[in-house]
């Protein structure tokens, strides 16, 4: 009996863990699909089913948690000696595949005990990728669901970020169908991201694999910690950087853009009392930037110009930031940030930012990263954490920075672990730079290397969009905040910019009103006045703009024409004269009741448009 056990455990191959996992009891996102949509999990083509990242209702609990894992069980992302093991990974697969591939697993009964050809085909398909010994695929073990399978179909699921339990689900049958080919693919595809953010690497680094929705802390290949982590949803991807930290804010202020405060603030204070609205978000308001604070209850909000009034957030409560935020030098703008939303965090599909990230349990991160400088150990981040006081520190030996896009990478053994190809950047040569929203190309990439100018202001407005509006705006019940309404919301940015363009160059020929009333600003008195007449007037005023023969601007007609338009919008224009009588005289004049020159080029340009 003894013998018996020893040779079972014996079958057990034992690649590194990855990651940390959740409890058994949380559900895996796509068998939670499963169940409540009934939706496919396998495609025609016997991979898995296309998931919808926006849709956090049908993902379920989180499959991984925070955890700080300083014992060596934890295989990095990355490591000094990845591009090596990557190599041997590739070659590994490349016979896998150059044998035939690993069978198709049919569904059957998977219980530990259990016998049949189905158990016959799970062992088989383990045993080529590697998580199970030889001797597992022999004799009375070759059809029989043992305590080895299960230890394989774990390590399996670990792999692949699912629920550990060790049972096959639907999600885990799915997963061990995906062909041999297709995850060769995905190995190549990832051989140069590997090369080269594993280049350079130093003693102390952070790694944030976008795919995975994961952060690690690694020391001398060694990973300290692993975080969930909320990155950018698939209309506002993640960039890769490569860098170094630079700087920890301890309850850093947020400063609202003008546009959140047009588009979101000023109408929720028209409605409901400034001071009572700027209160309960913790929002001050001051006289310009540096300016002395104003009491919002005396000013005329329907008729001021918001730019001349700087909102800022106060720390803590509803701080967008909440306790820390931790910058890098980056072309992309982006950063690290703590939240006040941990719930989401729970999510087993977390891809809800407009590209920065936000870090779970984030004050272990800090106390990693500081490593005690100027006395800031794990208690005193936790007392600026309650104290609500600002802080800014700048690193003196600041952590290398990775943020990653893997969907494979080695853990062992020539094992690979596999993530969704979320942006969709496999097989486009995508190693770093800005992955471009799904389904948008630039120059033919899918991707690209320099961004589009952004100011701070805009890019806090993104990432504001994905929180701060969404947070304090709609529902505050937590189950309707994870309507995906606001995810894919345009805004201020890079990304905003990109799709107006295509808009724009779509509808030029037929629609060129609509282009010049997005291209002029709407003063704040127009926005905010009552008075339908008056801005129908003013748009129909507007109307009148004409061209430079010469120039590709739009200029405003002369002063005359425009007076002269606004007559025609109040009164009844008298008859035109006819052709034959629209002749200048002897002294150069034309009859009354014809167009000038300048109206007939107006009305003419009206025409066309």
């Amino acid at each position: 009996m003894i013998r018996a056990i020893a040779i079972v455990l014996a079958l057990i191959v034992m690649p590194a863990a990855i990651v940390g996992s959740a409890s058994a009891e949380s559900e895996n996102p796509l068998s939670q699909q499963v169940k409540k949509k009934k939706s496919k999990t396998v495609s025609d083509d016997g991979e898995p089913a296309t998931t919808n990242w926006n849709n956090p209702e049908t993902a379920g609990p989180s499959t991984t948690e925070t955890q700080v894992v300083d014992d060596g069980t934890v295989m990095p992302f990355l490591s000094a000696n990845s591009d090596a093991m990557m190599d041997a990974t590739e070659n590994r697969y490349a016979t896998i595949v150059a044998n035939g591939g690993w069978p198709k697993v049919p569904s059957g009964k998977f219980n530990k005990g259990s016998q049949g050809a189905a158990i016959k085909a799970l062992n088989k398909r383990l045993f080529l990728e590697g998580y199970l010994r030889p001797e597992g695929v022999e004799g009375d073990y070759a059809q029989t669901y043992t305590s080895a399978t299960a230890e394989g179909v774990k390590r399996f699921q670990r792999n692949h970020g699912l629920k550990v339990t060790g049972n096959v689900d639907t999600a885990t049958l799915a997963e061990l169908n995906v062909s041999a080919e297709r995850r060769f693919a995905t190995i190549r595809s990832n051989i140069p991201r590997i090369l080269e953010y594993s280049k350079d690497l130093g003693g102390r680094y952070v790694v944030v694999n976008v795919p995975a929705m994961q952060i690690m802390a690694v020391t001398d290949g060694r990973v300290f910690s692993a975080h969930n982590a909320i990155v950018g949803r698939p209309s506002r991807p993640t960039p890769v950087v490569m860098t170094n930290l630079s700087t920890v804010k301890f309850n850093p202020y947020w400063n609202a853009p003008a546009s959140i405060v047009e588009r979101d603030i000023l109408p929720k204070m028209l409605s409901n009392g400034p001071s009572k609205v700027l209160r309960e978000m913790n929002i001050k308001v001051f006289e310009g930037v540096g300016g002395p604070e104003i009491d919002p209850d005396k000013v005329n909000w329907r008729r001021v110009v918001v730019d001349n009034y700087h909102f800022r957030q106060e720390p803590g409560g509803e701080n967008a930031m909440k306790t820390a935020k931790i910058e890098f030098n980056s072309p992309f703008g982006i950063y690290l940030h703590d939240t006040p939303e941990p719930q989401l965090f729970k999510n087993a599909q977390r891809f809800y930012s407009s590209g920065c990230v936000r870090v779970d349990k984030v004050e272990i991160l800090l106390d990693w990263i500081l490593r005690g400088q100027e006395g800031l150990d794990r208690s005193r981040i936790a007392e600026l954490a309650e104290t609500k006081e600002r802080l800014d520190v700048s690193l003196v030996d600041p952590p290398q920075l990775r943020v990653a896009y893997l969907t494979a990478w080695p853990v062992g053994n020539g094992i690979a672990a596999f993530r969704p190809d979320v942006y969709e950047m496999d097989n486009s040569g995508f190693v770093v730079g800005q992955p471009l929203p799904v389904g948008e190309t630039e120059a033919g990439l899918r991707y690209v290397l320099k961004p589009v100018a952004r100011t701070a202001a805009a890019v806090e407005a993104e990432e504001a969009s994905g929180f701060f509006g969404f947070k304090l705006f709609r529902s505050r019940n937590p189950d309707k905040n994870l309507d995906t309404a606001s995810y894919d919301s345009e805004d201020d940015g890079f990304f905003s910019s990109k799709k107006k363009k295509k808009k724009d160059e779509k509808s030029a020929s037929t629609d060129t009103k609509s282009k010049k009333a997005k291209k002029s600003k709407k003063p704040v008195e127009e926005v905010a006045s009552t008075d339908t007449k008056k801005t129908t007037k003013k748009k129909k005023i507007e109307e009148t703009t004409t061209k430079k023969p010469d120039d590709t601007k739009v200029a405003s007609a002369p002063e005359e024409t425009k007076t002269e338009s606004k007559t025609e919008t109040a009164e009844k224009p008298k008859p035109a004269a006819t052709s034959t009588e629209c002749k200048p005289g002897a002294d150069g004049k034309l009859p009354a009741g014809c167009p000038t020159p300048v109206e007939a080029s107006v009305s003419k340009k009206r025409v066309i448009e």
